[in-house]
């Protein structure tokens, strides 16, 4: 096993999170799980996603420190949770409960997530 510089892991962390995004059409960088929120603003974000009725996969910043650290900085947005649907960020939950309301988020969740 080699030792890797701060450098290197920062890349590797930088590398899983861009294909988290490749690989997941819609998932959702959140505190806890959708079981079990961790905060109201992530609770909130996965009552929307659970009423829009598609999967979505989800990372629980809370065991991922690294991800937790790293994501802000790609992402350039400080705040979890962090919905991205198609590779772009959506934003956090106020964003997020917004664009459901107002009817946008629906057909973009449903036009990248099949029906389970």
């Amino acid at each position: 096993m080699t030792e890797q510089t701060p450098n290197t892991a920062a890349n590797d962390i930088e590398q899983l999170i861009r294909n988290q995004i490749k690989d997941n059409k819609v998932i959702l960088y959140m505190k806890g799980t959708p079981q079990f929120p961790q905060c109201g603003f992530s609770a909130k974000s996965i009552e929307v996603l659970t009423q829009i009725g598609r999967p979505f996969a989800f990372v629980n910043i809370l065991e991922n420190p690294e991800i937790r650290a790293t994501l802000p900085q790609i992402a350039n947005w400080p705040t979890f949770p962090q919905l991205w649907i198609d590779g772009e960020l959506m934003g956090g939950s106020d964003i997020i409960l917004q664009m459901y309301q107002s009817g946008e988020l629906k057909p973009l969740v449903e036009a990248n997530s099949p029906a389970a």
